[in-house]
């Protein structure tokens, strides 16, 4: 990949980030966040690692994303309504990301020539060694995780159920009677 291509991406990839905090409508931060996680995944692929290019865009963007959405959809979330008094928490904010900023910036013109990219070996990210780490060393956290994803899942279920009504109850309760 070209460096000016993967400028490109890296910037694209910041601004769609900051569109996901800056988003009040929670599905349209959730698109944002699609979109970042589809330019990360560009990015793998254009570093030639495709296999976690691919599975950054089936894993994320396809799975866990959708899920994220059902989340929003079944808690019927709405645009969120913010305060904008707090002047001295921008003022802050700002100069702090300033001085993160600046420290990026020194970083970099300080960087060692010595750590640049170096050639990976033959077969480095295929889908063999990433099957043989997945699920020879990491077995039970991959295990773990897909438990937490399940649980996940009907808890978001459980808080999304709507009680009874106390009318509708007595009148169950009533009709129950009369017959």
């Amino acid at each position: 990949m070209p460096f000016w291509l993967f400028i490109f991406f890296g910037a694209l990839a910041i601004v769609s980030s900051l569109g996901v905090i800056l988003q009040r409508n929670p599905i349209h931060s959730l698109l944002a966040l699609v979109f970042t996680l589809l330019v990360i995944a560009i990015l793998f692929i254009g570093l030639d690692a495709v296999t976690v290019g691919l599975l950054q865009a089936i894993v994320y963007v396809g799975a866990i994303l959708i899920l994220f959405l059902f989340v929003i959809w079944l808690l019927n979330l709405q645009a969120e309504v913010r305060p904008t008094a707090h002047l001295a928490l921008k003022f802050f904010g700002a100069i702090a990301s300033a001085a993160l900023l600046t420290e990026l910036f020194i970083f970099f013109a300080h960087a060692h020539p010595s750590l640049a990219a170096k050639p990976v070996p033959a077969g480095y990210g295929s889908i063999q060694q990433l099957a043989t780490v997945l699920f020879k060393n990491y077995l039970i956290a991959f295990e773990v995780t897909s438990i937490l994803l399940l649980v996940a899942v009907v808890g978001a279920v459980a808080v999304a159920r709507r009680p009874e009504d106390a009318s509708s109850r007595t009148r169950t309760k009533n009709t129950g009677a009369a017959s």
